[in-house]
């Protein structure tokens, strides 16, 4: 009876994985490996092996266009988390260690970005970012720079605006590990002699690495498949992977290569999270 309450009690989330997920993924793999004629999947070939074809995967990874694009994706998303690390453990570590009676408001102030549309967000950092924008504006009325600076329309500027977008998650996700840490454990390691510097170095941030993962892993995965931003921000001079996709989808009407440029940024940025796991699980054996 236990086992079958389980069952039923997984069934309505295995079959919502199914139809939602897996289904559409199973369709995108048919779709990547399939003819196509122009926007139509092409049905006029009986037999299995000729309605298969690998030519949209070798295309891809024999185009330098295309591996350079999702390189850029890669290194975009890899930049975004690491400025988001930075800047978002010391207000995390501020945020959980508070007993401000602002701190409620702290949260507020984190968690309102949230409650804005990516396009109203980045609407305004092109408002701050444009040449004749507030930041340029500002600088040249003072005569600080006699042109105005390239904020926008480049990879900075699309850099900026996802770590603004994203950066809420990694504050969440620290702040939860941050929380959890026994303060005794900080006052012992300073009884027996450390620095605060050290007692930070050696007992504070290796416990907070589960912390620095997951935000890791959350602000990567969005980063990389991010298509508003790189959009409106990079106004198509900032190529990424699902412009790409989006472009030969509804653009060209080439879909089964749109599900094969999709299918690549879906497998490579698995596999990199898996590896990522796996150093971050060796680094974490002993500590936590």
């Amino acid at each position: 009876m236990t086992s079958r309450a389980g069952a039923l009690l997984l069934a309505p989330y295995v079959l919502l994985l199914v139809v939602f997920f897996t289904a559409p993924l199973a369709l995108m793999l048919a779709t990547s490996v399939s003819h196509q004629s122009f926007g139509q999947i092409d049905e006029r070939a009986s037999s299995a092996h000729s309605t298969v074809t690998l030519h949209h995967y070798i295309r891809f990874f024999s185009d330098s266009y295309y591996v350079g694009v999702l390189w850029d994706t890669l290194l975009l998303g890899a930049i975004v988390t690491v400025v988001s690390v930075l800047l978002g453990y010391p207000l995390a570590y501020h945020l959980a260690l508070t007993r401000s009676r602002w701190k409620p408001l702290l949260i507020v102030f984190i968690l309102s970005p949230l409650l804005v549309g990516i396009v109203i967000r980045c609407y305004g950092w092109m408002i701050l970012l444009a040449d004749r924008g507030l930041i340029n504006a500002t600088l040249m009325e003072h005569r600080w720079i006699t042109k105005p600076l390239p904020l926008m329309y480049n990879k900075l500027g699309v850099t900026i605006a996802l770590v603004h977008v994203f950066l809420p998650f990694m504050v969440l996700s620290l702040t939860g590990v941050l929380k959890r840490i026994d303060p005794h454990l900080i006052e012992a390691s300073k009884t027996l002699g450390a620095s605060p510097r050290r007692a930070f170095l050696e007992v504070t941030l290796p416990l907070s690495l589960p912390g620095i993962l997951a935000g890791s892993l959350l602000v990567f995965s969005l980063a990389i498949s991010s298509f508003v931003v790189p959009i409106l921000i990079g106004g198509f001079k900032v190529h990424v992977l699902p412009m790409v996709v989006y472009e030969q989808v509804l653009s060209v009407f080439d879909w089964p290569f749109g599900a094969a440029n999709a299918f690549v940024l879906l497998v490579i940025s698995v596999a990199l999270i898996a590896v990522y796991i796996k150093v971050t699980e060796r680094a974490l054996r002993g500590i936590v």
